[in-house]
This record gives structure tokens, sequence and C-alpha cells, in this order.
């Protein structure tokens, strides 16, 4: 795992960012996997900003609300295209997410699909993550298999406090369930690239990073991975009993040595 420490969300933003941009250079089909929330937004704009192409490209949502009408401004899918992908030229019919609009008892049947698609996409090259407050990623909460598959997931009540602010304050409005990318199936990309900044961060990223592999915060499985980077401002870097050593070695890393 690389930990890149830089000082502010702007400086994380165009890190991460980066890394986008030049696999999508780099690769004739490439598959990003986005993720939503608000730590991703200045990485997308970023790219956006950058002019590169996504006319070549695929890609694949972490999650969705389950029970969101089609087209709500919150569900996944139209955040996605709201903040990224329709100020692109990304081929709309080129974002794939997982069909929560089946009936319950066929959802099963449709996070095996959503596996399979994956699959025959080729796998994502890379795949930009979030971490929320009690250390999830994705919608992955403590106690979620570190084997885990795309599946239907009971959100946490922090996990839906920390929400409740994309819906108006109102708990209520807050889906309760969701489908979600499984912590085996996000293994499987390529790159895992998290992005994290502000205090409020401090604490899930330590324990994802120093703390032991554990289900107790999911995004620990991030160590199991053979290609992780971890981008952190100062705030969200607090916590990090290494971070001079991350600081030196991403000061001295090899100029053809890419993130």
């Amino acid at each position: 795992m690389e930990v890149v420490i830089v000082p502010d969300a702007a400086a994380a933003a165009e890190v991460a960012g980066q890394v986008l941009v030049d696999v999508l250079r780099a690769h004739t089909a490439p598959v990003l996997g986005l993720a939503t929330g608000s730590s991703p937004l200045g990485v997308y704009r970023y790219v956006v900003a950058s002019g590169v192409s996504l006319a070549h490209a695929s890609a694949v949502l972490l999650d969705e609300y389950v029970g969101l009408p089609t087209g709500h401004p919150e569900a996944y899918r139209t955040f996605i295209r709201r903040e990224f992908t329709d100020h692109t030229d990304l081929p709309e019919e080129r974002l794939y997410g997982p069909d929560v609009w089946v009936a319950g008892p066929e959802l099963p049947a449709a996070c095996a699909a959503y596996d399979a698609l994956l699959a025959k996409l080729g796998g994502v090259d890379v795949q930009l993550l979030g971490i929320g407050s009690d250390g999830h990623i994705a919608f992955n909460e403590p106690g979620s298999s570190l084997a885990s598959r795309t599946r239907v997931k009971t959100l946490t009540g922090a996990t839906r406090v920390d929400n409740a602010r994309f819906f108006d304050g109102d708990l209520d409005a807050v889906p309760r369930h969701v489908v979600t990318q499984g912590l085996g199936t996000i293994l499987e990309a390529q790159h895992l690239l998290l992005i994290a900044t502000g205090a409020g961060k401090a604490e899930p990223i330590a324990a994802a990073v120093e703390g032991p592999l554990s289900a107790f915060c999911p995004a620990s499985v991030l160590q199991l991975h053979p290609h992780a980077t971890v981008v952190v401002d100062e705030a969200a870097a607090a916590g990090l009993q290494l971070a001079d050593y991350y600081r030196e070695a991403y000061q001295h890393k090899p100029a053809w040595q890419a993130l």
C-alpha cells in the first residue's frame, strides 16, 4: 500500500485525478470504477478540466440505493451523471450500475449478474474509493466479509446519518437498503485508489492503513491488495504513526514509477 500525504483537499483531488487521466490515456478500453459521496467530487472535476476523452471508456458504479425511483436526484447513477459523466464524452450506454429496480426476490440474481458484467468488461482498471467514518468502503459496513461479493446490505444508523446531508437532512428519506460491490469484488480491480480529506477521516484512515486487517474496519482490506494507493490531506493523515515515512517515500519516489 502506498500512502500519499498532500497539504489539502485540492492537492489530493489533483493527485487522484491524474491517476484516472493517466489510465484513460494509456488504455485502449479502460474501465473506471466510480465512487459517490463528497470525497471524489474534486477528482471528477479535475478529470473533466483535463479535457481527456472518455469516448473509449466504460464506467461502473460501486453501489446503488434500493427503493429510490429511477432518476431520483440522489440515486447514484444520477449523481455520477450530474457530477461527472454528463460533462464528458463517455457514451451513456457504457455507464453501468447494479439493477436495483427488479422485484426484491430477484435482487440476489441481479447482484450476481453485476459481478458477471464486471468480469465480461475485463475487470476494473482503477477503482476510486472513499471511506466512511466507521471505516466502510462502498456500502460494506463493519462486519462485512472480506471475501464478500456484490449483494444487498442494510445500512447502519451511522451511515444513514452521514448520508442524510444529501437528502436535505431528512434521515427518513435515506433508504435502509443498498446493493453494493463486495470487498472481494472490489479487490479484483487492478488498482484501488482511496481518497480521504478532513479531520473526520483521520480515525478511519489510521485504522484502515495501520490497524489490523479486520472486518471491523472494512477498508483495511486494502492491505491485501498488491496495488492500493491512499491519498489523504494533512488533516486526514493526523492519526498515522508512520506519516513521516510516507512523506519521505513519496518525496523520493523514482521518477519512472507512477502511482
